[in-house]
């Protein structure tokens, strides 16, 4: 019997953190095949070009596509997104593949959905019907509205789904991949984790704070300002802090502008940066923070899983089902350095199961072995 061809798209370091053990439970399942595409920020050099850690653990990669257009404006994203659905279209066309399956919200990712549907592609998805901030939310809906198969993170993701008329059986309630990951970690830090970036020197047995700052699309133009609120913050806690770089969105040069000058107008020692991590580097990094800091929604699932303190600065996650870990602020200087404060002060956090228990990567690749394949989509309340 040939088996089910199933190809993944990877669009950036966050989705192979997440998509990383669905795709090693794809490989171990004898009735389907992995197919890999990685496209987005994943093949880029200035990005450290996540797709090397893809191939160095040990998968296949079938396709690398260059989809982004330099700029990081309104204009580029959407013309990044146009180019990319042709370029998605034209290795489907090669590749042949049975399902294609999406993580999230990411513009690229609804260019693959785009491509895939119109190409009479059946498309299954992780992590829709969750409720956000930015473009993204209206990415994540539209996605949904061309997948064929769902495979939310929580339950009341899940009644969204259906409620935006999914079929019920369609609808696979698994939880969030990355748990996988998380609850069976070693979460005992490499002594040179920190060994790559620029700034200052931070130990893997210091205290320290973990920043991610993405800008929000909807409010481009205000990133500048959000962003030297909260590195003002941060220079006056001083304490030693790993800041990865933002995602390439609209508005995230001028985030990078903005760090790269307070670091080099000021004495910021207390400040690295760096591009990215192993999917279970980056979870050690967040469990053995002692608070993280910014706009991830990595902040919110995966921490979860480690009762890492978190504070959730701005709108981009607004709306997020968030565990008491989690403490929303807004990106003012004097309410960042408050809430910092505060979490630092409580310690860690009973990790929560609200995104699950560690099992949803079995549970969707043995779906994909099984499910009935169809085309044809109509609203379930018809």
């Amino acid at each position: 019997m040939n088996k089910r061809k199933i190809a993944v798209i990877l669009v950036d370091r966050a989705n192979y953190g997440r998509l990383k053990p669905v795709m090693e439970a794809v490989k171990r399942n004898d009735d389907l095949a992995l197919q890999v595409v990685c496209a987005g920020t994943m093949v880029l050099e200035r990005f450290g070009a996540p797709v090397n850690i893809v191939r160095t653990d040990g998968f296949d990669v079938s396709s690398e596509i260059y989809i982004e257009l330099e700029g990081s404006t309104p204009l580029t994203m959407a013309k990044s997104l146009g180019f990319a659905v042709i370029e998605f279209a034209s290795e489907f066309q090669r590749l042949r593949p049975d399902i294609v399956l999406i993580i999230g919200d990411r513009y690229e990712a609804l260019a693959a959905a785009l491509a895939a549907s119109y190409m009479n592609i059946c498309i299954a998805h992780i992590q829709g019907g969750e409720v956000s901030g930015s473009i993204d939310e209206s990415a994540r809906h539209a996605i949904t509205k061309l997948a064929h198969f769902h495979f939310p993170s929580t339950r009341k993701a899940a009644e969204h789904l259906k409620s935006m008329g999914e079929r019920p059986e369609t609808v696979f309630f698994v939880g969030c991949p990355s748990g996988d990951i998380a609850l069976k970690l070693n979460k005992e830090l490499p002594f040179d984790i920190f060994a790559r970036g620029v700034g200052g020197e931070i130990a893997a047995t210091d205290k320290y704070l973990l920043v991610v700052f993405h800008p929000v699309t909807t409010e481009y133009g205000m990133e500048k300002d959000e962003t030297l609120q909260l590195i003002t913050a941060l220079g006056e806690i001083k304490m030693p802090t790993v800041w990865l770089w933002p995602n390439i969105d609209a508005g995230s040069d001028h985030v990078s502008k903005v760090i790269r000058a307070f670091r080099e107008q000021r004495e910021a020692k207390w400040l690295r940066l760096i591009k990215n991590f192993t999917p279970e580097n980056y979870l050690k990094v967040l469990a053995n923070a002692s608070c993280a800091i910014g706009n991830s929604s990595s902040f919110v699932r995966d921490s979860s899983f480690l009762g890492t303190p978190v504070v959730l600065v701005g709108d981009r996650q607004g709306g997020r089902e968030v565990a008491e870990n989690v403490l929303p602020v807004a990106p003012e200087r004097t309410l960042i350095f408050e809430a910092v404060k505060k979490q630092l002060g409580k310690g860690g956090f009973t990790p929560s199961s609200l995104y699950g228990d560690g099992t949803a990567s079995g549970k969707i690749a043995a779906a994909l072995s099984q499910v009935v394949l169809y085309i044809q989509k109509r609203l379930a309340y018809l």
